[in-house]
């Protein structure tokens, strides 16, 4: 069910949450990401173009591990797959996506905002989530809360994770990663700034201790 989402978010340190709005960016931006230093790639299912970069991600950079983000329901979960994804995100959990996720090869991080919402997850098997959003939810202060009582589940915090904050989440015991958007917003995206990805990028990996 989450087999191998171990590996792959150990190697994140810092997860890009990407909205791709042309599929001819993936590329570039994936390349500029790389160099930088990230290599787990999250591409979210906000904009058409999604599932086409994710499709040229995991077709030409074998050496990234690209995903899909805002992953709501099965029909997602199997568009994610058909495209190549290596794993899939969610903000949130429902029982249908949770069924539909139990029977893919493709591992899922679902999302978490409270002790009930971890505990359920954790009684389906899920030991990695992702912990949104985050700093709406309680940020550090939260994830430390949690640390005692579910010792077990690990979390990706996200939402309102940035550049200045996310050294704190990954001084927690119960962090896997983070993720952010910070590296490649909207504004670097439009100017294809991949420089200035890779500078922010390289930037990210320094906060992994």
């Amino acid at each position: 069910m989450q087999k191998n989402i171990a590996d792959i978010l150990q190697l994140a340190g810092v997860v890009p949450v990407l909205v791709i709005e042309q599929a001819e960016d993936a590329l570039p931006l994936a390349e500029a990401l790389l160099e930088g230093g990230l290599r787990v790639l999250e591409v979210t299912l906000r904009t058409e173009a999604a599932l086409a970069a994710v499709a040229l991600i995991a077709k030409h950079l074998p050496e990234a591990h690209v995903g899909t983000g805002t992953v709501l329901n099965s029909n997602d979960l199997q568009r994610s797959v058909d495209a190549g994804a290596g794993f899939m995100v969610s903000p949130g959990a429902t029982e249908k996506l949770l069924d539909a996720a139990e029977k893919s090869e493709v591992p899922l991080l679902p999302g978490a905002a409270s002790a009930s919402e971890v505990m359920r997850l954790y009684e389906r098997g899920y030991r990695y989530q992702k912990f949104f959003p985050a700093e709406a939810a309680g940020g550090v202060p939260m994830l430390k809360s949690l640390a005692g009582p579910l010792a077990e589940v690990h979390f990706c915090p996200t939402g309102g994770v940035s550049a200045k904050n996310a050294a704190d989440y990954l001084g927690l015991n119960n962090v896997i990663c983070v993720g952010g958007s910070w590296m490649a917003s909207s504004a670097l995206m439009r100017e294809k700034n991949w420089a200035e990805i890779t500078r922010l990028s390289q930037q990210a990996v320094a906060l992994k201790p």
